[in-house]
């Protein structure tokens, strides 16, 4: 019987341009049935997981006119931050500066050149925190000691392979459904899977930073902070050889 090629959405391609594409990414000529027809699937598979693992950045800016009084007065803010979140029971492997910046500040006029008026520091800090139950108390606490630039939190997972693994067997499933779809309405019967690739990721729903409004809020109330569910996707692109 001679080589066959059918078009469908999902891409079921001529044999002699999906080999083309896929010699790139082998190192010897795949060699097919003269019958042969490449089927190639693209599919989603997902699971959900409750996150483990928050991630935020904290920093502190300050001005003086004076660069070393700025500095001076940053470094004696950052120290407190730090030591709250240890304090907090963040483990020091969890926190790790992410810049440090000194910057000049200009004041612009009409015909006139800029003129320094003082100078702005900031240094950020990256957090990793893993009791979710205390992030609203270690957010207030950052801002007790300091911190005036809070962004965050990012929620994750701390070891994602076994939700990953989930994910993947979820794709297959949903790809081999989709190809003896096909294959059943073509016909023909699926031979083997000549190739599977894939790409990942992690979603999270909307975390809006609940920032404390000056008198909106009880002295003793704590910042809420809702971790919600991560869904951890796959997407599969799968290629089948199918055949009478």
């Amino acid at each position: 019987m001679s080589m066959s090629s059918i078009r469908f959405a999902v891409c079921i391609a001529p044999l002699t341009l999906l080999l083309s594409a896929l010699a790139f990414a082998q190192t010897a000529p795949m060699l097919l049935p003269g019958d042969a027809t490449l089927l190639q699937v693209s599919a989603h598979g997902e699971t959900t997981r409750a996150p483990d693992l928050a991630q935020i950045s904290a920093g502190v800016v300050t001005q003086n006119f004076d660069a070393n009084t700025a500095m001076r007065a940053n470094a004696q803010r950052m120290s407190a931050v730090i030591a709250a979140l240890k304090q907090a029971g963040v483990a020091e492997r969890d926190i790790q500066t992410s810049s440090i910046n000194l910057e000049p500040q200009y004041k612009y006029g009409p015909n006139q050149r800029p003129t320094i008026t003082g100078y702005q520091v900031s240094n950020t800090v990256n957090v990793r925190l893993r009791v979710l139950a205390r992030i609203g108390d270690v957010l207030d606490a950052l801002v007790k000691q300091g911190a005036n630039q809070i962004n965050g939190p990012t929620f994750t997972l701390d070891k994602p392979d076994a939700a990953m693994d989930e994910a993947r067997t979820d794709a297959v499933k949903h790809a081999q459904e989709r190809a003896d779809l096909y294959a059943a309405a073509t016909g023909l019967k699926i031979r083997r899977i000549v190739s599977i690739s894939e790409s990942n990721e992690d979603r999270q729903p909307p975390h809006p930073m609940m920032m404390r409004m000056a008198g909106a809020m009880a002295a003793n109330e704590t910042t809420p902070v809702a971790s919600g569910e991560n869904t951890v996707g796959i997407d599969l692109d799968v290629v089948y050889e199918l055949g009478r």
